[in-house]
């Protein structure tokens, strides 16, 4: 129970936000009491009375299609996927205390002027872009190129789809006696893509990434290079085990769902098993890991591995459009801003170690992005496709 009132008086506070029956009064008793110890303060949207049907999108965007509540851990907030906005809806209506992000009203023309200038140098979210390079060294930019078949290597036909997928389609008899052909498939910084490769294994790629692989698995295995951050939904192929490496690590399958970040600028190389199992080797240890446990070795010093439980929509959030963070320090969040929206980041005095934990769609512009983050009390600003970051 809170010191300034009952949990039931801010249930009702949070219902008559929704529905447009706040005053500016209670507006302001809600927030102080939702801003006592949480991770991040309450964010009262800007002209919220004037325009009631766009703010209410922007509260259930901010949402994230729900909201689960666990009291058990110190009222943290936590997102997790629903099928529509009117089931959010309904759950905010109906759990003990809702909690959820909502923009701040500005009345201060400091404020108004701040929210102007990040609109003014405004940087635009990534999208489908990719390069991919054939065994003879050229390079087709897939955002570029039209829709059909790209070229051949060997037999197999690489035919882009109209969903923006590359799709490689080997030939009706596979033999070890094919030649092996390598292509790589990289993504830039604002860049994502998917590829189905020969085997109908299916591959996302996230931004400031790539793959290198066989346009046709043949002799044993099936093995793949990768950089930054992949996610697989492995063919089942009890015949060919599906290796990946992963810098220090090697992740071996027959067929599974899981995600690999191994960005050089992380501390650790992260492998979250999402369905089936797998197989991680490192310096000499190898583990198993279960659904929704996550594998971590370091980047640095010795490749020990150590497993944590994860909440795998979370990580696979960038997957799926959003952002999701939990508890997340301001120099991750930036790096991952940094790859999405190609800027670079500097750092300006001492910066919070504030945690951070909400969610925000990967298609808004950096603006709205640093908008939601200027209430952990550090202060961002544009210039030439740099974020400066400053207390």
């Amino acid at each position: 129970m809170n010191s300034n009132g009952s949990l039931d008086r801010y249930q009702e506070l949070a219902k008559k936000w929704l529905n447009k029956t706040i005053t500016p009064a209670e507006q302001e008793e809600f927030a102080a009491w939702y801003n006592t110890g949480q991770d991040m303060p309450v964010d009262i949207p800007a002209g919220f009375a004037e325009d009631e049907e766009s703010h209410r999108a922007r509260i259930l965007n901010k949402v994230n299609e729900a909201i689960k509540y666990d009291r058990s851990h110190r009222n943290k907030i936590r997102y997790m996927r629903w099928a529509s906005i009117a089931a959010a809806c309904l759950l905010l209506l109906s759990i003990p205390l809702v909690y959820f992000h909502i923009r701040k009203k500005i009345t201060q023309k400091g404020d108004i002027a701040y929210q102007q200038k990040l609109v003014k140098n405004d940087v635009a979210p990534g999208g489908n872009k990719a390069v991919l390079t054939l065994a003879n060294g050229s390079k087709i930019v897939l955002n570029d190129a039209k829709n059909g078949v790209l070229a051949k290597q060997g037999k197999t036909l690489l035919n882009k789809a109209k969903t923006n997928q590359l799709i490689y389609v080997p030939p009706a008899s596979v033999t070890n006696n094919l030649p092996v052909v390598y292509n790589t498939i990289s993504t830039p910084r604002g860049g994502q893509f998917q590829v189905v490769l020969s085997d109908g294994t299916k591959v996302w790629l996230n931004a400031a990434s790539s793959i290198t692989f066989p346009t046709v698995f043949t002799k044993g295995e099936r093995r793949v290079n990768i950089t930054g951050e992949v996610y697989f939904e492995v063919a089942k192929n009890k015949h060919l085990p599906f290796r990946v490496i992963a810098g220090k690590q090697t992740v071996e399958v027959l067929g599974t769902h899981f995600n690999i970040n191994a960005y050089t600028d992380e501390r650790s190389i992260k492998t979250t098993l999402a369905e089936g199992s797998v197989k991680v080797s490192a310096g000499g240890q190898t583990v198993f890991l279960k659904p929704d446990e996550q594998a971590n070795v370091s980047n640095s010093g010795k490749a020990d591995i150590s497993i944590n439980t994860v909440d795998t929509d979370d990580i696979l959030a960038w997957k799926e459009g959003s952002f999701v963070f939990e508890k997340a320090d301001i120099p991750f969040i930036m790096r991952q801003a940094s790859r999405w929206y190609d800027v670079t980041i500097k750092y300006e005095g001492n910066i919070s170690d504030r945690r951070f934990t909400g969610s925000i769609s990967r298609s808004v512009n950096l603006s709205e992005l640093l908008k939601m983050l200027k209430y952990t009390g550090v202060n961002f600003r544009i210039s030439d496709k740099t974020i400066v970051v400053g207390s």
